[in-house]
């Protein structure tokens, strides 16, 4: 994610930490003081007059020129340049943390040298093949050319002898599994969307929703901490390549993160974020509508201050739609991304498993970055072209249980030597095979109000003492290289018994969900109809990506819980300013 609350975590390697922030909306007050992100005009004239992309395609041609001439000869360069206009604001109690408005243009810069079938990036030197670097902001077409040709030429350095290394390397190793080249062959492309780009929102308006929403929680004496982060971003990227391809995108989006915590008696942290998140403000619901849900945070951690903490537990389950979404992404949806299928350390769990089937035989499953809109809710993973100048693709991975494909970027596999459109990366790092809008469907379906009976009757049939409900999860993190056990963790919120003999259903705290991919997913025996989305920004080897995922609601027959690490710091001994001994005890306001 565009790391911007603290409990965010990226992945470091393949060890994919990360929160999975909720979507739907901002405030009503930012949909009536600010203009749509994006306003369609025609696209002819920005192009012609474009002093940034003749700047990049210029010094490219130069570079192709002068680097072909030496040995090693790059086979191909391509420059991405990132024009942002962005704003964040903090605020915390009421008044304001942080408060920044920024532009800021970077550029990547990646050199290949060698051949497709063999360069710099094989195996674990995928880094070697790219340079970042800051732009000028003003277009003044010689200092842009200046600073592209200074990465350029230092790339260029770092790439050469990269290749040297791998050409040592594969001389002295023994032959890998998988012999697919480097890099894929593909067709040119030319896209130039030049929509008019609105400035980033009036940073007064800002300021004030952030005070405002952010002293909500001051009524509550047993919220510790909590903060809320609005922000806004307009983008335009531009990508060209010595393969001739030419492509001009723009893209905006708004998001407001609320996060609250306390903490129980016995030390245990607990919290509740929600995001509301949208491409145009025009799409942002109601304030009510966020209001509610804040009520909602507190009453949850008041419940979950006094709920018991779970016990280590294997048995029936069921996952609300937005908690399969979540579990599903991390589970499953990294282990279809390319890049995961190659490599002498990669588990490659699915690799070998195309045309054999994976999921029970009712379930599908597609990552389709072009939808940019499910069930009325924006999609964050959508996108046009991806970092490597793809147009984005509708992939069906798994049809009715069977493995059929992979997430691609332009690192072929064996069987699989062209891009889908998948090449995705945050800017500054290398782009790898990722997920966009991964979305679950089935047929096998019930009325999502029978689904709780469904999980009391496969209580009763397997002679548990209840099930589980997981209402809500709050992100996770998955294993997939081979040194490591190919296992998954996933962090729940919300979690409730389920007893089967009429008691109340009662919530519980302190578990989390984990597993193997295999044996966890063909555990689904039954899903609802509705399909819930969660929107969120996931962090992995190439940085951090908006993407979605959705799902029904999802009844397993079986699955595992452990306990989950706390501290054993109490709550403040002192209570809050503003509140008395007494009063804090009881959770009430003076």
């Amino acid at each position: 994610m565009q790391l911007w609350l603290k409990r965010v975590r990226d992945s470091i390697s393949h060890l994919k930490m990360k929160k999975l922030f909720g979507n739907s909306a901002l405030v009503c007050v930012l949909a009536i003081f600010l203009k749509p992100a994006l306003n369609g005009s025609p696209a002819g004239d920005a192009g012609k007059n474009d002093v940034l992309i003749a700047a990049m395609q210029q010094e490219l041609h130069r570079a192709q020129n002068d680097l072909g001439k030496l040995d090693p000869a790059p086979y191909f360069i391509s420059y991405s340049v990132y024009d942002q206009d962005s704003a964040m604001v903090v605020g915390s109690q009421g008044s304001l943390v942080n408060s920044i408005h920024t532009r800021r243009r970077s550029a990547d810069v990646i050199v290949r040298v060698g051949t497709a079938a063999l360069d710099n990036t094989h195996e674990e030197n995928r880094g070697s093949a790219l340079t970042s670097g800051s732009l000028p902001l003003d277009d003044d077409s010689d200092a842009i050319a200046h600073v592209l040709w200074q990465l350029t030429y230092g790339e260029y350095r770092k790439a050469s002898q990269a290749y040297l290394n791998v050409k040592t390397t594969t001389q002295v190793h023994a032959k890998e599994e998988d012999t697919s080249p480097d890099f894929s062959h593909e067709t040119l492309q030319s896209h130039a969307d030049y929509q008019d780009l609105s400035p980033a929102p009036d940073h007064a308006i800002l300021d004030e929703i952030a005070r405002r929403y952010s002293g909500y929680f001051r009524k509550y004496p047993y919220i510790y901490s909590s903060n809320v982060v609005l922000a806004a971003q307009t983008m335009r990227s531009r990508f060209v390549s010595t393969e001739g391809s030419h492509v001009v995108n723009t893209s905006a989006w708004v998001r407001l993160a609320i996060e609250a915590e306390t903490r129980a008696d016995d030390g245990m942290e607990l919290m509740r974020v929600e995001t509301f998140q949208a491409e145009n403000p025009s799409h942002l619901p109601a304030e009510p509508e966020i209001t509610a849900r804040m009520e909602k945070m507190a009453s949850d951690l008041k419940a979950l201050r006094a709920a018991p903490v779970a016990e280590p537990f294997d048995g029936p389950a069921l996952l609300s739609g937005r908690a399969a979404a979540v579990f599903f992404h991390e589970v499953l949806g990294h282990r279809l991304e390319g890049h995961r299928q190659r490599g002498e350390q990669e588990g490659q769990t699915l690799t070998k498993k195309v045309n054999q089937q994976v999921l029970p035989e009712f379930l599908s499953v597609t990552d389709d970055p072009t939808a940019r809109t499910l069930n009325g809710m924006d999609l964050g993973g959508w996108y046009e072209y991806d970092e490597e100048g793809m147009p984005a693709v509708r992939v069906e991975v798994i049809k009715d249980g069977i493995l059929k494909s992979f997430l691609m970027s332009r690192m072929p596999i064996k069987d699989f030597d062209k891009s889908n459109g998948h090449g995705r990366a945050q800017a500054g790092l290398m782009v790898t095979g990722r997920q966009g809008n991964l979305i679950v469907t089935s047929s096998r379906t019930t009325r999502d109000s029978e689904l709780r009976q469904k999980l009391i009757d496969e209580i009763k049939k397997q002679g548990k003492p209840y099930g589980l409900y997981f209402e809500d999860i709050q992100g996770g993190f998955t294993l997939t290289q081979r040194a490591m056990p190919q296992s998954f963790q996933v962090l729940p919120v919300l979690v409730w018994r389920v007893y089967p003999d009429g008691r109340p259903d009662e919530l519980v705290r302190g578990v989390d969900i984990v597993g193997t991919p295999l044996a966890a997913m063909n555990r689904i025996v039954l899903t609802g109809e509705k399909v819930e989305v969660f929107n969120g920004m996931c962090g992995a080897e190439s940085g951090s990506v908006p993407v979605s995922a959705a799902a029904p609601a999802m009844l397993f027959s079986e699955i595992e819980v452990q306990k989950r690490a706390h501290s054993l710091n109490r709550p403040p001994i002192l209570p809050p300013p503003g509140f008395n001994a007494t009063e804090t005890k009881a959770g009430g306001r003076p």
